[in-house]
């Protein structure tokens, strides 16, 4: 028997696994780093947009190209990872992945200009866009559907992480050294990533290779990548109805639209996103809950560094040490409710967690231009408290109803799903947040910070109702341990 299948094969229903053995541990820890090398690089090189600005004279807009070309290539690549997986087997493509996120982070080190940089940002976020959906179909074939609420809340550690620690971290480098080292960082972090994937990973077994789905690939990455264009020039349009908004914005619609009927044609193809998962009503309860938190939570994660900045007049260093409350809080709860997720289902948690989460972002519905950091601190450290026992069990009710290759595809389309919502509700909030600021009609600096005070405080009131709207999918989860050999389950009954 090889390694592979020692991990994957269940054991006897008289052994049951409950707690994550050695093996596994040992996977999830290449994960958490290729996890961690991913976001990480999201967010360090978000503090450093204003360096870039200076060292390229170039104005905002142009230098966000350095955020958006990232995110367009990992939505375009996302909807090839699970497809990939079963062509090549994960452990290849895993390390295809490292190396090319590490090439791309040696290159945009190296770029003398901001074409070059955005180029070769779109060379990581190819690397990038697959080490999660891989990360997250490894994993829980290595655990097992009986192990996924543990197993998703050991690969939450990286989505924790890179929020806390990458603006530290940005600042710091950037402050002490050059701008070149928040991406040469990356490159000692991949090479120890990828020896540790080739020993510990298991070998792959690649079974025979279906067919490509060339015509889906043609509709859905084209289609998502010029609908998140067209999302993510809301911000620097202004307004949704400008061109450059509506124009490539309903483009990708069309194309994901014609996507539709293609993936649902034939039962003889395979199409690039299996959308017959819908079928499970479990995963699609879950879809539909992880769209609405990932608009609600990754949309208003923009607020907080921009408030501390802008209104208190924080350093990028120091807002990033202001907003480490909120990760302490999630790696309290996320573990707990990893396991209590496996034992009871994840339905009463994620209602819990969604509920903590509202209290905490209604906290944000009070802030002024003199708000006490106190009050701010425990605000954020009560919204961590409620991520942590909510994003990672919502992905676990997903996959804990799949099984075999079914979990390649299942994970491809949670990424999917939350990389579109997470970018719509960056772009919701930047927009409500910029009109609100327009309104400004103070003159002195006193009233002007304490105008903006107020208008942080009533988008903040936007995204606590948003959040409060998840309840109800969330009301609608497994209240109980599901198993993926339950076969009304995978009938979608």
């Amino acid at each position: 028997m090889t390694a592979s299948q020692r991990i994957e094969h269940s054991p006897p229903e008289d052994k049951p696994r409950d707690k994550l053995d050695s093996k596994v541990l040992l996977v999830a820890g290449v994960i958490v780093l290729g996890g961690i090398m991913s976001i990480l690089d999201i967010t360090v090189v978000s503090v450093g947009l204003q360096t870039f600005q200076k060292e390229f004279d170039a104005t905002s807009a142009q230098v966000a190209w350095t955020m958006t070309g990232y995110t367009l290539a990992l939505a375009s690549v996302i909807p090839l990872t699970g497809w990939a997986a079963d062509r090549f087997g994960t452990k290849r493509l895993y390390l295809l992945a490292i190396v090319l996120f590490a090439a791309g982070s040696a290159l945009c080190a190296a770029a003398d200009s901001l074409q070059m940089l955005v180029a070769f940002r779109v060379l990581q976020g190819l690397g990038g866009g697959m080490l999660m959906p891989l990360g997250m179909t490894i994993l829980t074939r290595a655990a097992g559907p009986e192990r996924v609420g543990r197993v998703m809340a050991v690969l939450g550690i990286p989505m924790l992480l890179g929020p806390i620690f990458g603006p530290i971290l940005g600042g710091w480098l950037i402050d002490v050294a050059s701008w070149h080292w928040i991406f040469l960082i990356n490159l000692p972090i991949g090479l120890i990533a990828l020896v540790y994937a080739a020993i510990v990973l298991p070998k792959d077994r690649v079974e025979p290779s279906e067919t490509f789905d060339w015509p889906g690939m043609l509709m859905l990455s084209p289609g998502l990548a010029t609908f998140l264009y067209g999302v993510s020039s809301i911000p620097e349009a202004g307004t949704v109805w400008a061109g450059k908004v509506l124009i490539p914005a309903a483009i990708g619609l069309v194309l994901l639209a014609a996507f539709v009927p293609w993936a649902l044609r034939r039962h003889n193809i395979h199409p690039l996103i299996d959308l017959r998962l819908f079928l499970n009503r479990d995963l699609s309860i879950a879809v539909i809950a992880m769209s609405l938190f990932a608009m609600a939570f990754f949309g208003a994660s923009l607020l907080f560094p921009l408030y501390f900045q802008q209104v208190r007049g924080e350093s990028a260093l120091d807002s990033g040490v202001l907003l480490a409350p909120q990760g302490i809080g999630a790696m309290i709860t996320m573990p707990i409710a990893g396991i209590l997720a496996d034992r009871i289902g994840p339905g009463k948690i994620v209602l819990t967690g969604i509920v903590v989460i509202t209290v905490g972002m209604g906290m944000f519905t009070q802030l002024s231009a003199d708000t006490s950091y106190t009050y701010i601190v425990a605000a954020l450290f009560v919204m961590g408290l409620g991520m942590g026992a909510t994003m990672m069990p919502i992905m676990a009710s997903a996959l804990a109803t799949l099984k075999d290759h079914t979990v390649a595809r299942g994970s491809t389309l949670m990424n999917i799903v939350q990389q579109v919502a997470a970018s719509i509700g960056t772009a919701l909030f930047s927009v409500l947040l910029t009109n609100g600021l327009k309104d400004i009609t103070a003159t002195s600096p006193v009233e002007v910070r304490s105008q903006m005070g107020d208008a942080f405080a009533s988008v903040f009131l936007v995204a606590t109702i948003l959040v409060a709207v998840c309840l109800v999918p969330a009301a609608l989860l497994p209240r109980k341990k599901v198993k993926a050999t339950d076969p009304t389950v995978l009938a979608g009954h």
